[in-house]
């Protein structure tokens, strides 16, 4: 197998344990298996991820972890059933402080600063103090297996099979490959709800 395809191997694995089990050390071993995935394939095929805005959000927070990996701990994964007032069509949110995407942009070097910003804050979900990142995990997930696929780059893990059954089920039945992420709330306002939930778990 080439490197990207071990790569690859690795990123599904490590988004298989975030999707099924997710905390602090799946999101870091996710991030980092995303960035070694997205320079071998550049090595490789001369293709990368930086077109994406999903790539770029995800990017700048592994950097920062990278380099201030005890800001993880500020990261709370919790299961959309825990909260009855909301609903969302992922099972788990992953939600991290405002102060920290805030922090994540300003790390980025002035040249690209601007124009990455915009990039990333139209594909966070901002509720007040807090974001959800796993619609952004997800959808770049999907963007990963259609890349691969371009390049012609196979896999047959268990974790691969996972996602390609659940994209040939939607290609099949006319659904979207894509999450929007949205949170609704019956009896309350979202940030409010977030913001208690961050705080009682934290």
């Amino acid at each position: 197998m080439g490197q990207t395809t071990n790569a690859a191997e690795r990123f599904f694995r490590c988004y298989e344990i975030h999707c099924v089990d997710p905390d602090q050390d799946s999101l870091f071993n996710l991030l980092n298996s995303m960035h070694s995935l997205n320079d071998k394939m550049k090595k490789e095929f001369g293709s990368d991820f930086l077109n994406l805005k999903e790539f770029l959000a995800l990017k700048a927070l592994r950097n920062l972890f990278h380099h201030k990996e005890e800001l993880l701990h500020e990261v709370r994964t919790i299961a959309a059933q825990d909260i009855p007032p909301i609903s969302s069509d992922l099972l788990f949110l992953c939600l991290v402080p405002r102060s920290l995407i805030e922090e994540a942009i300003n790390e980025i070097g002035n040249k690209y600063r601007d124009q990455q910003e915009a990039m990333i804050r139209e594909v966070l979900h901002w509720y007040g103090n807090v974001v959800n990142i796993n619609p952004c995990i997800f959808n770049f997930a999907v963007h990963v297996y259609e890349r691969l696929n371009e390049l012609n780059v196979h896999l047959d893990s268990d974790e691969y099979m996972t996602i390609e059954n659940s994209y040939m089920f939607e290609e099949q039945n006319g659904y979207s490959h894509f999450v929007t992420g949205k949170i609704a709330c019956s009896v309350s306002d979202v940030e409010t709800v977030l913001a208690k939930v961050f705080a009682d778990v934290a």
